[in-house]
């Protein structure tokens, strides 16, 4: 760790936060943050707006907590039973930075402070720090080496403190370096696209307000009464409700037509009485007309907009999908013949309830870069398992024809694979050497026998007469050999019959010797 002599929230230490990838910055990074999106960081990195960039910091990572912090020092220090002492550093690559709210003297114990939080309290209360604040955290550890970080939520009373322990964890620490150096790539390819207010509509101007007016009096003279008393009337009492008989059909066929007529009737007296008004038939057959004009316009211009944030929408999605598989090429293009497995990255399901198209990119663009890290992460880890196989499989190669599978393993685990493959291949060779010299030695010893003449034969006898025994003619065709073969020939014969080694062998006469001796 290289402490930077910097006051938190001077102008120095602003100055030096902007050469560095700071903890405060890394839950943004990470696409865990609620203050800005990993897009923005990007984009203030990259424009390099010193002015911007440091009211950025003031006003939304560096938080209105310091009273609360300057009266919970004292508890986190009864905590940690040591003073907690402010402080500001890199790690020894000088490349990551952390500004941290308390740090003992032997630097094993850290202390971050937030403002009291009812949510945040709540996950602190079930010992988990708050997921946007966790990467934070990490990054101290990470530039400290300490042993452990002492995350508080408090308001400076000891009744509203809550606090949980976090301790480094390798696995961690690497995704955010490995996340830092893929936010490096993309700032180096960063480039600014035109900059646009968030949208909001303009406004409209109100069409004209409907107005219809009748003057003058009108005068109407209609049977309505008694036409009304007749259909009620006939509705009621002689249309049939429960056709039985083939005259109830076909009396209630035509009380149906007759209900048709007098409807066609109503609509004939409508119709009628409107055309005797002419100007209120005009206005009747304009404001239909009127109406069915707005009415298609406005599907039309819905359908329109629908189809065009879908079009966006997906141009957004094969837009980030390319650039993953870029990433991806550009990996498997460093691996030669194996290729990475495939990466996850739901894309469109992060993508899912933004309604801006800002708010579309900025997922899309944190998804990829997950992906991204995690690509960057089995590829490192890939190359790795090759480099394993090209030095301990060296001659070997074709035992390791899955090298797909097993370059995918940690490079100790792959080693003693290899390991043991070609001890098993060495020990297999070996023993089908052993049989081979066996073979050969046996076929040797058998080229060496010559059959007896036929004056001068002594009879065959058998191995217990050899031994001292009675003799025992020898079986009927049997033939002796011209001379008696060597020990080791013997030995080799007897281990090729049966498929032994010399050594079985050997023991296997031993045992003979030792009962006919008996």
């Amino acid at each position: 760790m290289i402490e930077i002599n910097a006051r938190q929230g001077t102008d120095e230490w602003l100055r030096e936060r902007a050469k560095h990838h700071t903890a405060s910055e890394a839950p943004i990074m990470m696409g865990a943050s609620k203050k800005a999106t990993r897009a923005e960081l990007l984009r203030m990195k990259a424009t390099g707006d010193e002015k911007e960039y440091s009211r950025w910091v003031k006003e939304v990572l560096f938080e209105s907590g310091h009273e609360a912090e300057a009266a919970g020092r004292p508890i986190a220090e009864r905590i940690v039973g040591e003073e907690l002492f402010p402080s500001t550093a890199t790690d020894d690559d000088g490349y990551l930075l952390a500004s941290f709210d308390g740090l003992t003297m032997m630097e094993t114990v850290t202390w971050e402070c937030k403002l009291w939080n009812e949510a945040k309290a709540d996950e602190v209360v079930e010992d988990r720090c708050p997921a946007e604040d966790y990467w934070q955290v990490v990054q101290q550890l990470a530039v400290s080496g300490a042993e452990r970080a002492l995350y508080m939520v408090t308001d400076g009373t000891e009744e509203r403190t809550v606090y949980c322990w976090v301790y480094p964890d390798d696995d961690d620490i690497a995704k955010l370096r490995a996340g830092w150096e893929q936010f490096d790539r993309d700032l180096a390819e960063w480039r600014p696209t035109e900059s646009k207010p968030q949208a909001v509509a303009a406004p409209v101007d109100d069409l004209p307000a409907v107005s219809v007016q009748v003057k003058g009096e009108l005068s109407v003279s209609d049977n309505f009464k008694v036409f009304g008393d007749a259909l009620r009337d006939f509705i009621d009492n002689r249309l049939i409700r429960e056709p039985q008989t083939d005259q109830d059909f076909a009396d209630l066929d035509s009380q149906i037509k007759a209900l048709k007529k007098a409807e066609a009737a109503l609509d004939s007296a409508e119709q009628y009485a409107i055309a005797q008004v002419s100007p209120i038939d005009e206005m009747k057959r304009t404001k239909t007309t009127l109406h069915e004009l707005a009415r298609q316009n406005r599907l039309m211009a819905e359908k329109l907009l629908e189809a065009e944030k879908k079009n966006r929408r997906n141009e957004i999605l094969q837009e980030a999908r390319d650039a993953l598989q870029a990433h991806i090429d550009e990996i498997n293009a460093g691996l030669g013949k194996v290729q990475l497995p495939d990466v996850p990255c739901d894309i469109a399901g992060a993508m899912k309830g933004k309604k801006t198209l800002t708010s579309l990119r900025a997922a899309a663009d944190q998804a990829v870069a997950d992906a991204k890290i995690e690509a960057s992460r089995v590829g490192q880890k890939m190359q790795a398992g090759l480099a394993v196989l090209r030095e301990e499989a060296a001659g070997y190669e074709g035992l390791f024809r899955d090298a797909q599978q097993l370059v995918q393993k940690d490079a100790e685990d792959l080693r003693a694979v290899v390991r043991d493959r070609i001890r098993e291949q060495k020990e297999a060779e070996e023993k089908r050497q052993q049989a081979d010299e066996a073979r050969r030695a046996a076929e040797s010893a058998q080229q060496q026998r010559q059959p007896p003449a036929a004056d001068s034969a002594p009879s065959a006898v058998s191995p217990e007469s050899a031994a001292g025994g009675a003799p025992v003619p020898a079986e009927k065709g049997a033939q002796a050999p011209a001379q008696r073969p060597s020990d080791d020939e013997i030995v080799s014969a007897v281990a090729a019959h049966f498929a032994v080694t010399p050594d079985t062998a050997r023991g296997w006469i031993a045992d003979m010797q030792l009962r006919w001796a008996a």
